[in-house]
């Protein structure tokens, strides 16, 4: 049985789940008052719901597309919570959220992740050597007065580095880190409704940008200042940002191929598949703002610290992202 008719022949049955499921919804009422009420569990609905279980596991063992196998985990997991009387609120579904489930969206979405990680990391090595080598060019990229600024933020006379002028402290710049890159994460992403142009357009800036600051402060000398600073906490937002742009390429390619859903309904799904890497993507520039204020901007800690806390980061991100919850797959 091909994907398509499997769908065309389970589809109504699934669509009167859902209804179900939807009608206990409402019926459970805000701030869930009603949480004991009788859940009507009986054999009609258990029946619906072994059947979804079955038509789940033929599905994953037969390789059938994405969409499918997520829209039946979502009824099965949905039946479960009212038929077992089960939620998924606390720590145990943050545990499973971290430990199993944004790793595994990270895997099957890793076309759209090497896709973005080539549009950020491509133009900034490009830039980050052609600047070190002719200064000059930073100017195509970036204003000359900010390169100056750069210039200072790194230089050997900075009090802290990293620091812009108007914040004096490591709280105010843990503040300002979180803004600055949580807004470039949702430019990433959010750009992908624009048929994932937006998204390929802000990867690209940000790969040049960032490589030809590299490259202009390594030119002036101060490449011992401005490496070590970057090192450690870049291993988790420059991946934070390949994986919101990723998303967002999953979000243009749902647009430009619906396949034979409706675009909204293919925009709907996509955006279901990557909320859960999206959920990542704020924590790890939460950990990336937290680094960079706290531990990056120090100058007191010796550089093969520094280098040394990077690679055990960096292996770290690399390893959770390819092995964690790999059981579950």
């Amino acid at each position: 049985m091909t994907p398509l008719q499997f769908e065309r022949s389970y589809a109504p049955a699934w669509q009167a789940f859902e209804q179900q499921l939807a009608a206990l919804g409402q019926s459970r009422g805000w701030f869930r008052r009603r949480r004991t009420q009788e859940v009507p569990t009986g054999p009609d609905f258990a029946a619906a719901y072994r059947q979804c279980c079955e038509q789940l596991a033929l599905a994953r063992d037969r390789n059938y597309p994405l969409y499918l196998v997520e829209r039946l985990e979502r009824l099965t997991a949905e039946g479960h919570q009212y038929i077992y009387r089960q939620h998924s609120f606390g720590l145990a579904r943050l545990a499973a959220l971290a430990l199993r489930d944004f790793p595994r969206a990270v895997r099957a979405h890793r076309a759209y992740v090497a896709l973005a990680a080539a549009l950020l990391l491509v133009p900034l090595l490009l830039l980050l050597f052609a600047v070190q080598h002719r200064p000059e060019l930073v100017t195509t990229v970036v204003d000359p007065n900010e390169a100056s600024h750069f210039e200072q933020m790194y230089s050997n006379d900075a009090e802290s580095l990293g620091r812009v002028r108007d914040a004096d402290t490591d709280v105010k710049m843990f503040g300002f880190y979180i803004r600055h890159n949580i807004g470039i994460a949702f430019q990433c992403f959010a750009g992908g409704i624009f048929l994932g142009l937006g998204s390929i357009w802000f990867l690209l800036e940000n790969g040049f940008s960032i490589g030809a600051i590299a490259g202009y402060v390594a030119a002036r000398g101060l490449g011992g200042n401005f490496f070590p600073f970057v090192a450690t906490h870049s291993a988790f937002e420059l991946t934070a940002i390949v994986l919101a742009g990723a998303a967002g390429l999953r979000l243009g390619h749902a647009l430009l191929a619906p396949g034979r859903n409706t675009r909204a309904n293919a925009l709907a799904i996509a955006g279901r598949e990557v909320a859960v890497i999206i959920y990542g993507v704020v924590v790890m520039l939460l950990i990336a703002a937290s680094i960079e204020a706290f531990w990056s901007s120090s100058q007191w800690l010796p550089v093969p610290v520094k280098y040394a806390a990077a690679a055990v980061c960096w292996s770290a991100v690399l390893l959770y992202l390819a092995r964690q919850g790999r059981d579950a797959d």
